[in-house]
């Protein structure tokens, strides 16, 4: 659709008439300035995103080093922290992938606001079907990752399970 939008431009010469479409500097002023918000909000997930890796790679080294000791020997205390670990780490997962498919459509919803620019029809809907989209992926994620702090405060006793002998845990 872009591409025949482009490509019907008119004249012959595309590149004059994209320029002639773009030439104006508050037109692409404009399009910046709209273009803030959802790059703060990218580079918000991306914060977000380093505190829930640093918690999914603790949790993962934690269940590695379990498995590991249970390979020699295991107890039923180990057993069901990791049963624990394994909840919290698919926790944890999803809330990364919640917030990574955030990312990318806040990338889209930037593409789409500077791709107006260039092109005839209005594709403002679309550009609003992908914010919305991006605030529900980064409320799942969100949620995901409230969900694995609650688990992982709760602690191994009480949800059921005794705690191995490690305080190396951040949280």
């Amino acid at each position: 659709m872009i591409l025949q939008d482009l490509l019907l431009l008119g004249s012959g010469n595309i590149a004059t008439d994209l320029l002639e479409r773009t030439s104006s500097t508050l037109r692409v002023q404009e399009i910046v300035r709209l273009s803030l918000a959802p790059a703060f909000l990218l580079a918000g997930i991306g914060a977000i995103m380093n505190v829930m890796m640093s918690r999914l790679i603790w949790v993962a080294e934690r269940i590695e080093r379990l498995e590991a000791r249970m390979d020699e020997e295991h107890t039923s205390r180990e057993e069901r922290e990791l049963d624990w670990l394994r909840h919290r780490r698919r926790l944890a997962q999803r809330a990364v992938m919640f917030s990574t498919s955030a990312a990318l459509t806040i990338s889209v919803v930037i593409a789409l606001l500077f791709v107006s620019a260039f092109i005839t029809p209005q594709i403002g809907t679309v550009t609003a079907l992908a914010w919305i989209l991006t605030m529900a992926l980064l409320f799942a994620g969100l949620v995901n990752f409230a969900r694995e702090t609650m688990v992982a405060a709760q602690g191994h006793r009480q949800s059921g399970t005794a705690p191995a002998s490690d305080k190396t845990d951040p949280e």
